[in-house]
């Protein structure tokens, strides 16, 4: 039975929902990391070239994240963990990143998105799994204008990515001294700045091609969409609840792990 089976399809789009809510909650990251490689490798299987997968893969993950997003961020919100300050001043300059990834995602060959999540998931990785010896850059957050340059860094990786921005942000977080699960429950914020514009963009980006599925807004599968997204939000809180359950080290050695497994996937992509 292939992919192409209805019923093997959304068995699959299912289960990777269930995933995608599950990490949104537990690691703040929105569930890009499990949604864009699973999308990547179903719309290839549906007989789509990579050079119209890998992008239709971003801007569908980027969908998805809109509402995971806002469920996990309300979650975290709830418990206090949320710092509203922090996501008020990245508001424009993660608004500013998404349009520019948005833009170069038209004329990107697949490459570049995949070696972007590679490069940035790894060095997340490998501070997480470290412990975060060494991986200091200061022991508080730098003023408003290095904050913004961040900001607009975030979103335009992001969007390259196809990532509710938690990776990248927890990243910056961490390495200025704020705890992890602080850090994670802002980057849920982070995925609601990033996936509505985000996904606008790709929208836009891919408008007019004519190779894309029926169901296709630009770089958006609506159908893929409507069916990943029941099981995601069921288990967001899930999630949210496992983060706080978890020590500081227990959740960053659980997201080092997980970011490490999604990058040697694609580097398997990118050696064949």
């Amino acid at each position: 039975m292939s992919l192409a089976d209805p019923l093997m399809l959304f068995a699959v789009l299912a289960i990777a929902g269930a995933a995608i809510g599950l990490l949104a909650g537990l690691f703040g990251i929105g569930g890009g990391a499990i949604s864009v490689p699973v999308f990547f490798e179903v719309f290839q299987l549906l007989g789509h070239g990579p050079e119209l997968a890998m992008p239709l893969a971003v801007g569908t993950s980027l969908a998805v994240i809109i509402p995971t997003s806002i469920n996990s961020v309300r979650g975290h919100y709830l418990r206090g963990t949320v710092d509203m300050d922090l996501l008020r001043s990245w508001a424009a300059p993660v608004l500013a990143g998404v349009l520019l990834g948005s833009l170069i995602a038209r004329y990107a060959e697949p490459w570049v998105f995949q070696l972007v999540f590679v490069v940035v998931a790894s060095v997340n990785a490998a501070k997480l799994l470290s412990g975060g010896k060494g991986w200091r850059l200061a022991d508080q957050l730098p003023g408003k204008l290095a904050l913004r340059i961040y900001g607009a860094v975030i979103g335009l990786v992001s969007a390259l990515m196809g990532i509710g921005g938690g990776a990248v942000s927890n990243l910056v977080m961490t390495l200025h001294g704020v705890p992890i699960h602080r850090a994670i429950s802002t980057s849920a914020g982070v995925g609601v700045l990033i996936a509505i514009p985000g996904t606008l963009g790709y929208m836009a980006a891919g408008w007019g091609r004519p190779d894309l599925p029926a169901d296709a807004i630009g770089f958006v599968s609506l159908a893929t969409f409507a069916l990943t997204i029941p099981t995601a939000l069921l288990t967001t809180r899930l999630g949210v609840r496992l983060a706080h359950g978890l020590s500081r080290r227990a959740l960053e050695t659980a997201f080092g792990l997980f970011l490490i497994a999604v990058s040697l996937r694609f580097l398997w992509d990118l050696a064949s």
